[in-house]
């Protein structure tokens, strides 16, 4: 989902600045994969990043393996086997308890990007197992707006631009802030989908939408169908 980025330290081709993931707190994640992976399973973290999810996951017992296509990000990854790839062109000959695609990947305005996003999800799933996704149901976007944001520890993280430059298809711009003199700002464009619209993606590539994990609607299961 993020296209572009700017601000102090290394940046990744997608635009994400490497000392400011680091500096984030893993969340809820962790906790959403232990729903649906068997104790001391398998995770596969496509675009693992700095490791913010992947550490937790490591020291509740999963065995997991880190993709991200930044060598700067998956450097800073610990406890886990690390494998440096595009999400959409990785071939692994295993397949996993879990596969989880987390950051709305799944929004991009690029629609052969997302099939392949999520056919990288099915060939890498156990046919018994779960693909945990991450997107932005379409009644959010209706509810962005310049301002609104949000505190994790010290960085505060808010929406500084926001504009729908076409039917379903938002720009906007974060803005990240960390003390008083560490600023990035980061942009990225994110395509509207209703359910429906995620179901026949996921239907394409032998995936089947199983369950919303969260009240929010944000992370959703799909199966093998």
């Amino acid at each position: 989902m993020p296209t572009t980025g700017t601000g102090p330290g290394p940046i990744t081709p997608d635009g994400s600045p490497v000392d400011f993931y680091s500096r984030l707190s893993p969340g809820g994640e962790p906790e959403l994969v232990a729903q649906v992976t068997p104790p001391g399973g398998s995770v596969l973290e496509l675009g693992a990043g700095v490791g913010r999810v992947t550490h937790p996951l490591v020291e509740l017992g999963f065995a997991v393996v880190a993709v991200d296509e930044s060598p700067e990000m998956i450097a800073r990854v610990r406890g886990a086997r690390t494998v440096l790839a595009r999400v959409q062109d990785l071939r692994l000959d295993e397949r996993f308890d879990t596969v989880m695609l987390a950051s709305q990947l799944v929004n991009t305005t690029d629609e052969r990007s997302r099939h392949a996003l999520l056919a990288a999800c099915a060939r890498h799933v156990d046919r018994h197992g779960a693909v945990l996704i991450q997107w932005m149901p379409a009644e959010a976007h209706d509810r962005w707006h310049v301002g609104m944001g949000r505190t994790d520890g010290d960085v505060s993280i808010s929406m500084a631009a926001v504009e729908e430059v076409s039917p379903g298809v938002f720009d906007a711009t974060m803005r990240y802030t960390y003390g008083d003199a560490q600023v990035w700002t980061q942009s990225f464009s994110s395509k509207r989908l209703t359910d429906g619209d995620l179901a026949a993606a996921l239907e394409a590539e032998g995936l089947r939408l199983d369950r919303f994990l969260t009240e929010d609607r944000t992370w959703v299961v799909a199966v093998p169908a």
